[in-house]
């Protein structure tokens, strides 16, 4: 089962490295998103900081939904995902190997944008903590978004029913990774916001295994 979940991360990560076209998307559409917001609010708003989770965000989420568009669109234009289909796997596993792929771009982008994030708006952003609740979103982010991609992918307006379909599913978790970010920027303790966390934990399980359990009926047309 590892096995055929890390093939199927190989064969993404290799065919991205080849084109890079997800990934230079998704890091020129964030990096965009933080730059005219920074421009905007420092003319208009008198502490940026109080917005600075806001931007970094939107900046991952709209990023996000660039990879998660094109993660089963290149499956299904180039036939390769009939031949998933048709590979003696379980269904979870191409489930597993597509999210493991598209949380590893999604962390990749994040990375790189994190440090002209803290250029632009100077916050303190280096924490434990603060990594821990970027981890926690990216995973459930990527995880429903998957799902929700293999959904799309089979309907005409597929670039256009995938926001549609996911952004009313992880409006919880970002609100509640907006009010944690938020939270540690103004230096209160992740103890004080126990209940945000354990909202986001309970978001990633709950929709993990529901998407884990329902991939096999969706990915079929």
């Amino acid at each position: 089962m590892l096995y055929k979940i890390l093939a199927i991360v190989h064969k993404d990560i290799i065919a991205e490295l080849r084109t890079k076209e997800m990934f230079s998307s998704m890091f020129v559409f964030a990096l965009l998103v933080i730059v005219i917001f920074n421009f905007a609010f420092e003319l208009r708003v008198a502490n940026v900081k109080q917005v600075a989770p806001g931007v970094l965000w939107v900046a991952f989420t709209f990023a996000g939904m660039l990879g998660l568009n094109r993660s089963f669109i290149l499956e299904k234009d180039k036939g390769c995902l009939e031949g998933l289909l048709l590979a003696p796997v379980d269904r979870s596993a191409i489930y597993f190997g597509k999210m493991l792929g598209n949380l590893i771009f999604m962390s990749v982008v994040e990375a790189i944008v994190l440090p002209i994030f803290w250029i632009l708006f100077n916050p303190p952003l280096f924490s434990p903590a603060l990594i821990l609740v970027i981890v926690l979103g990216t995973v459930g982010f990527a995880g429903v978004g998957t799902l929700f991609s293999a959904i799309a992918v089979h309907t005409r307006a597929r670039e256009v029913m995938l926001p549609i379909l996911l952004f009313p599913i992880v409006v919880p978790l970002m609100i509640a990774a907006v009010k944690i970010t938020g939270g540690l920027l103004d230096g209160q303790p992740l103890s004080e916001m126990r209940n945000w966390l354990n909202l986001l934990v309970g978001f990633d399980v709950i929709f993990l295994t529901v998407s884990y359990m329902t991939f096999e009926y969706v990915v079929e047309e």
